[in-house]
């Protein structure tokens, strides 16, 4: 190679990676930032469903927790902070979780670690699903109108737990109820501990390894909470690309998606109390419940923030269609 061709590439080299970080050099405030995040979205055309619902909202956010920032604030106080200079470390780190955002279509939970539920912060990582179940309008509720105001669950199961949100939400809602959080993986299971941990819970909720009611023997509860894999064939197959970085056992469950739901269905009645309730999300596989269940009678809950896809049944109601349930097993 020829003196000038190598001085050629080394020039060319220089000014590729001085390209690819100048954003680094000409983005200043929070709101330069903000701003290119919303670009950078735009242009690869992310998908949105692990938390907020438009691109602004998703800049925002990576880039505020990026900063250790509070994502709650007023119109002033944004203001005031959209126009405050960055650091350089500050920059590269906003930088780094843009390219993972954008480019990987990692999903802001996954590169951040924490996850809202019920108003509550939650760690997660790659071993489960990013919370974002409607359970959370049901027990802020307390699940009303199924169950009474009176009405105060002493031994409660959250099946499949995760990340233990769901659990944990349940233990703040019943303060004086006993919650046993199972799963049949143990790194979620590991990841419920933390969450357990972080939220003080240790005395009242109980990360147990379990295949659906396996582990149960001769346990009964008021309140059997379950939110199982639910997505079926053919929805597995058109995830978007956010989609894969989530534990795929923990999202698919055969061909109608309702493989567990129906494992669930069948068991509950013997580890519900006599005025016990199960209420299963079943997503958008609900439009398959009637071919896979029959003439089962259930009710779906109404939400009146968005959601759908979960359905409740008393302990008295399944014993009343124990035929149906016997001809389903």
């Amino acid at each position: 190679m020829s003196e000038h061709s190598s001085t050629i590439n080394e020039l060319t080299t220089a000014a590729s990676a001085s390209s690819a970080d100048s954003p680094l050099h000409e983005l200043v405030s929070i709101g330069d930032w903000i701003r290119f995040s919303i670009s950078e979205c735009h242009r690869h055309d992310i998908y949105l469903g692990h938390g907020t619902d438009n691109i602004w909202d998703e800049a925002e956010h990576l880039v505020f927790q990026a900063l250790d920032l509070p994502l709650l604030m007023n119109a002033a106080q944004k203001q005031v902070m959209y126009v405050t200079r960055t650091t350089m470390a500050e920059r590269k780190k906003i930088l780094d979780w843009v390219r993972l955002r954008t480019e990987h279509a990692k999903p802001l939970a996954y590169i951040s670690n924490v996850a809202w539920f019920a108003k509550m912060p939650f760690y997660v990582d790659e071993r489960v699903l990013i919370p974002r179940s409607p359970f959370a309008e049901l027990i802020e509720k307390r699940f009303a109108p199924f169950l009474s105001e009176r009405f105060a669950p002493s031994h409660i199961l959250d099946m499949c737990t995760g990340s233990g949100c769901i659990a944990i939400a349940l233990a703040h809602a019943f303060e004086h109820a006993a919650v046993d959080a199972t799963d049949i993986d143990m790194d979620a299971l590991e990841v419920a501990s933390i969450n357990i941990e972080n939220h003080q819970l240790e005395e009242r909720v109980y990360p147990i390894q379990s295949d659906i009611f396996s582990e149960l023997a001769g346990q009964s509860y008021d309140l059997i909470i379950a939110n199982p894999p639910y997505v079926d064939a053919e929805d597995m197959a058109d995830l978007p690309q956010e989609y894969h970085h989530e534990p795929e056992h923990a999202l698919a469950s055969g061909y109608d998606g309702l493989d567990l739901t129906m494992q669930i269905v069948t068991q509950a009645i013997e580890h519900l109390n006599d005025d016990g309730w199960l209420f299963v999300e079943v997503g958008n596989s609900e439009a398959n419940f009637a071919q896979r269940f029959g003439s089962l009678e259930v009710t779906w809950c109404e939400f009146e923030h968005g959601g759908s896809g979960i359905f409740a049944i008393s302990k008295a109601q399944l014993l009343a269609q124990q035929d149906i349930l016997d001809e389903l097993e």
